[in-house]
């Protein structure tokens, strides 16, 4: 166990842990098998007042703070990589940046629904041709009378297809760089132009849809933009250092998740008269396994405590992010090893944790791109 949690904090997270176990667990494998987005999980996060964890109580959310919601997206991660990715792009992505941005308005309008569970939210950033350079955008919102005008592709949408909210970078001005950026709340389900064109099959997480959309003249009134014009990058890279934290949780999870399959499956498989845990290779690969794990937890829960007191955690979320999202694959990796030709059916879970993994190292910023950030925190 890390170090002590406050008791409301640990009994959410035994809330969490029992609910996945009991609900979660039994159809993990078989939602990733039919690419199946399992509505009915996210209701019920929903009844236990978890949609909405670090939102404020007047808008709809638990009242809690980052670090319970870190817990809880580890917990989720150990058990669904899928459900997991979904739950943290919904609450740090797509609902804290209206909390944080918006007026009372909108957190009324758009931050209630989304921390209640009425429906999930989505976040739009990535373009088909910026990749890692995310202000490379090509989305363009022009201003008609009171409303703006959206048009663009966007990439690689974690929830798109299921939201009942997006929010979309946009240039509003398009000499002005970084400043020109802009964010919009787009309705998916009302506004006429919004398409999404692509769910894209991939090598893991198929239970959380990951999706190319289109805006063709989509038109939102002046009330949907966040913030002010040009305070789309400012709003990015704040949204980023907490989305980090979420994936940092995430992966922690993973790694967790893939730890106790083969931990388990080593204490109980017998070769030459004894279990395998008794080999030194397979003890020492399990204990590196524990190791990596502890680190990446105190590193996650440091994010989140700083992250909750206001502080500036821009480099110590990207160590945590880098640092567990290799892990987390480094012991899936390690995981189907142990289990060995079992490792490699999906009778078993870590071949689902290894495929997870991977993505951790890619999204919110690839681990070539957390090592820049830690350049440039340290001055290099």
């Amino acid at each position: 166990m890390d170090f002590t949690l406050p008791d409301e904090h640990q009994m959410t997270r035994e809330v969490v842990r029992d609910f996945c176990e009991t609900e979660i667990e039994p159809i993990a494998q078989d939602i990733e098998d039919d690419h199946r987005f399992p509505e009915e999980i996210f209701e019920e996060l929903a009844d236990l007042d978890l949609m909405g964890v670090p939102v404020p109580e007047e808008y709809g959310g638990a009242g809690g703070d980052y670090l319970m919601y870190a817990l809880v997206a580890e917990e989720l991660g150990r058990v669904s990589g899928s459900i997991g990715l979904s739950y943290v792009a919904h609450t740090s992505l797509a609902t804290m940046p209206i909390v944080k941005f918006g007026t009372e308005e909108q957190k009324e309008r758009w931050a209630k629904p989304l921390a209640e569970g009425e429906y999930l939210g989505s976040w739009a950033l990535t373009e088909p041709e910026s990749g890692s350079d995310a202000s490379d955008m090509d989305t363009m919102a022009e201003k008609h009378g009171d409303e703006y005008v959206l048009n663009g592709t966007k990439q690689f949408i974690t929830n798109a297809s299921v939201a009942g909210s997006v929010l979309v970078k946009a240039v509003t001005d398009p000499g002005a760089g970084y400043d020109g950026i802009s964010t919009f709340i787009v309705d998916p389900q009302q506004d006429d132009g919004f398409e999404v064109t692509t769910v894209w099959d991939k090598m893991g997480l198929n239970a959380s849809p990951t999706c190319e959309i289109q805006l063709d003249d989509v038109r939102v009134p002046e009330d949907r933009l966040l913030g002010e014009e040009g305070d789309g990058w400012d709003q990015t890279k704040k949204t980023l250092d907490g989305g980090r934290i979420s994936i940092a949780a995430l992966s922690t999870g993973l790694g967790v998740g893939a730890f106790e399959a083969a931990r388990d499956y080593a204490t109980e498989r017998e070769q030459f008269d004894q279990p395998i845990s008794k080999f030194d290779a397979v003890r020492d690969m399990i204990v590196s396994m524990d190791r990596k794990i502890e680190r990446a937890r105190l590193l996650t829960h440091k994010a989140a405590v700083k992250y909750d007191d206001g502080e500036d955690v821009t480099r110590i979320s990207s160590l945590a992010k880098l640092d567990a999202s290799e892990i987390s694959r480094e012991i899936a990796e390690d995981a189907v090893q142990v289990l060995g030709g079992y490792g490699y059916t999906t009778d078993f879970a870590p071949q689902r944790f290894y495929r997870d993994a991977k993505l951790m190292e890619i999204g919110e910023g690839t681990s070539e791109i957390q090592h820049l950030v830690l350049g440039r925190e340290l001055g290099l």
